[in-house]
């Protein structure tokens, strides 16, 4: 069978995230199958972008998977230059939709690229090619413009997304969402009920060996001088930005300074800055800061913690459900979780892998990591042991692959 997933900001080993894309693509090139995935050459996620030297179009070839990239303008942040981005690729995938349709020859064409204005060349290349339409659903929109950035419904921009998004519902055969709870508004909007299937976020098994690269020196060290003290390590690994709330994570740090408790926060993003200022003026010494680990790297670094930390703030978007990248992480490192969240969903509390806390309450949370540290190591060892094995049977890409053709019968 021959896909096209077309997702503006697919990324690969090479390139960094968003790596979903590459991960089911992977496997279903393992499969036997054929895809071709369409993406820009600027994403504001992706940590290398590719070299077009000028073209309009880079294609290449990473492990079997085809890939297509199309020159789109730079851009900053979420203003207009982020719309003109997302317009160029649009516009490109329209002006070579003949010639995607004849070359490809797709029997599935696939519209995944957060926003949903990719569903309007989606179809006239499926219609082209005679092929089947499915839409995948990252974050709802424009439902998250509108309530967390505070847009309103009659800005001009989420008024094209609406009609999009409604297009989408009404046209494509299937409609894959990673967010579970989302059935009531997307009838609402007009799906009907036999197109919505569930594929959440997941892991790759193979990245998780006994035989992963070490910690760098300057981490490797921190770690280990706070286990030599029989400190107790509550982790944070991923993006430092609003809404990770990782301030609230400062709070549970003043909260329990003076414990034998440290708080170790990896990696970047646009309030990293911040956090390390605040942590300064209120003197919190229990909190430390390490630059960003290298994917590979990731098994060995979670390995350390003896509490995994995800936090959350309170808000009405989440409850839609969640589908946090760094929550498999941690399950399939095996650590026991403080997850604080109010949400559709909860992947701790189904799998029984930690506890589940109020989101912006530090007091809360305190009491949630004094709560697992009183339990003692085997208790949070078997904690740990129910994530992966959760993780194992329900999200592995693998798995999750598998599902994503079999729930759209196409396989």
């Amino acid at each position: 069978m021959n896909i096209l997933l077309i997702s503006h900001y697919a990324g690969s080993p090479r390139h960094g995230m968003a790596y979903r894309p590459y991960y089911l693509a992977r496997e279903w090139v393992r499969a036997g199958h054929r895809v071709h995935i369409l993406a820009a050459d600027t994403s504001h996620i992706r940590a290398r972008q590719p070299e077009l030297a000028g073209r309009a179009r880079l294609d290449e070839t990473i492990d079997g998977i085809e890939y297509s990239w199309y020159r789109t303008p730079a851009y900053r942040g979420n203003g207009i230059g982020r719309v003109r981005n997302m317009a160029a690729f649009v516009t490109a995938l329209y002006r070579d939709g003949k010639q995607i349709a004849h070359a490809v020859k797709p029997d599935v064409v696939i519209a995944s690229s957060t926003y949903p204005m990719d569903i309007w060349p989606a179809r006239r290349i499926a219609k082209l090619a005679k092929a089947k339409l499915l839409f995948e659903v990252h974050d709802l929109w424009p439902l998250s413009p509108m309530e967390l950035g505070g847009m309103s419904k009659w800005h001009p921009f989420i008024m094209l997304v609406q009609q999009a998004e409604d297009y989408a519902y009404r046209h494509a055969d299937a409609v894959v969402s990673m967010l579970p709870k989302v059935r009531e508004y997307m009838e609402s909007r007009g799906l009907a009920p036999q197109k919505l299937h569930f594929v959440p976020n997941g892991i790759d098994p193979g990245e998780w060996q006994p035989d992963s690269p070490g910690l760098p020196d300057g981490a490797g060290k921190l770690l280990a001088r706070l286990r030599a003290q029989g400190v107790a390590i509550v982790g944070y690994a991923g993006t430092h930005g609003v809404s990770n709330a990782l301030e609230n994570l400062l709070g549970i740090a003043g909260l329990m300074r003076g414990e034998k408790v440290a708080f170790v926060l990896v990696g970047g993003g646009p309030d990293k800055a911040s956090l390390q200022q605040r942590a300064l003026r209120e003197n919190l010494p229990n909190i430390h800061f390490l630059d960003p680990v290298e994917k590979s790297r990731i098994p060995s670094l979670l390995e350390c913690f003896d509490i995994a930390y995800i936090g959350w703030h309170r808000h009405p978007l989440y409850r839609f459900g969640i589908a946090p990248n760094k929550l498999m992480d941690y399950m399939m490192a095996a650590r026991p979780v403080l997850h604080a969240v109010a949400a559709g969903n909860d992947p701790v509390s189904e799998a029984g892998c930690g506890l589940t806390v109020a989101p912006d309450d530090p007091a809360a949370a305190a009491e949630g990591i004094r709560s697992l540290l009183n339990a003692g190591s085997d208790q949070r060892c078997a904690m740990g042991q129910r994530g992966k094995a959760f993780v194992l049977e329900n999200l592995t890409y693998p798995v999750l692959a598998q599902r994503f053709l079999t729930a759209c019968a196409l396989r």
